[in-house]
């Protein structure tokens, strides 16, 4: 007995309003001379108009909780589908892994782009989806037919929308060089802060330290070992802590951010030379690293699991994090929230709180403290 398909309404962009600027002001003119229009006599209510677009759809409505990306899970032909995983996207065209290692090309369902999301991109690297193969295509060709519940992500906030940089992976390893370019604690704690909210679990990750005395660095290593978070000291020019980095990634799903110019790639190259990414030296002038790699792309690795390798970023704006809940994110500042005087403490300018005492006391770190303050007051990354 077939399944009965489960009819759903939902919201769709709005892409066949008018235009809200009027460019025919010339036209007009000669044709009644900007005549005022009467008042208008009847008001069209309906799910199409400018307030909302919605349409009815087979599927059934997810929580935004469990990592969805639309909000609706649409129903599909899987008879006729093959499940695979996202490579990598350029453009229009998604480059998929199959089931069964075959590669395919694929465009995006317009159904999907069309469902109302305030996300970057549809679909990303790391994606699982459903897809559809284009028979008696000239090459492996198909179609998305749906994207599925997502876990383990890292998002940030590009131009008031989501960016999705990449799904369903299990950590992040977050690379950072103590010089050229000079190391940022506040993008670490931002990341971390992320890593914490797509349930991935963060490793902090300290190239280039053949450049300074590593002594110098057990510090910062101590602060964030002792809250729980894995830290490697590397080197990719000396091969220094490479074996331990090898062990992390074995067997996993990975994805390395960082800053453009902290070796992100020259690491991957010195674990698997078989992987060839490109690389470039950072720029003498500014002491800044170029965007060698320009899209996220999905690796396998020659000693098992694989790894995302991402775009270097500048700055980092967490997405979907509202003040209340910054202090919960931060493993170090957790366990004072509950011995504050106020239970509607900030932390921030109130008597008797627990974790500003703590970093008067020197049991917290006062630049981590600072961080938070940061992002409780909305600054940008």
């Amino acid at each position: 007995m077939a399944r009965r398909q489960r009819k759903i309404r939902a919201e769709f962009r709005k892409n066949r309003t008018v235009r809200t600027r009027r460019t025919d002001w010339t036209e007009q003119f000669h044709q009644d001379e900007l005549g005022e229009d009467g008042p208008s006599r009847t008001e069209r209510i309906s799910g199409k108009g400018e307030l909302a677009r919605r349409r009815t759809v087979t599927g059934q409505s997810v929580s935004g909780d469990d990592g969805s990306t639309f909000g609706v899970r649409l129903d599909v032909d899987e008879a006729g589908c093959l499940a695979g995983r996202v490579l990598s996207v350029r453009g229009l065209a998604n480059v998929i892994q199959a089931e069964d290692g075959t590669i395919y090309r694929c465009a995006t369902r317009r159904l999907l782009k069309t469902l109302s999301t305030n996300q970057r991109h549809v679909v990303v690297v790391g994606d699982r989806v459903l897809f559809r193969p284009v028979p008696g295509a000239s090459q492996n060709e198909g179609v998305i037919e749906r994207v599925e519940p997502r876990r383990g992500c890292i998002s940030r906030t590009s131009g008031g929308r989501q960016h999705v940089l990449v799904a369903n992976v299990q950590q992040v390893l977050l690379v950072v060089s103590v010089a050229q370019p000079r190391l940022k604690r506040e993008l670490i704690d931002r990341v971390l802060v992320s890593a914490e909210k797509g349930r991935a679990e963060p490793i902090l990750c300290i190239n280039k330290i053949d450049l300074v005395d590593p002594v110098s660095l057990m510090p910062l290593a101590g602060i964030y070992s002792q809250m729980g978070y894995r830290v490697l000291l590397l080197s990719a020019a000396t091969g220094f802590g490479l074996s331990r980095m090898r062990q992390s990634l074995a067997g996993r799903q990975s994805v390395i951010v960082g800053q453009s110019g902290v070796g992100k790639s020259s690491l991957l190259n010195a674990l698997d030379p078989s992987l060839r990414l490109a690389v470039a030296a950072v720029s003498s002038e500014n002491e800044k690293g170029r965007h060698t790699t320009t899209n996220a792309r999905l690796v396998p690795l020659c000693f098992g699991g694989c790894v995302v390798d991402t775009p270097g970023m500048r700055q980092f704006q967490l997405w979907d994090v509202i003040p209340e809940e910054v202090a919960g994110f931060f493993r170090d500042l957790r366990p004072y929230v509950s011995r504050c005087k106020f239970p509607s403490c900030t932390h921030t300018h109130e008597t008797d709180c627990a974790i500003k005492n703590a970093v008067a006391d020197g049991r917290l770190d006062q630049r981590r403290y600072e961080t938070f303050c940061h992002l409780f007051a909305g600054d940008e990354g």
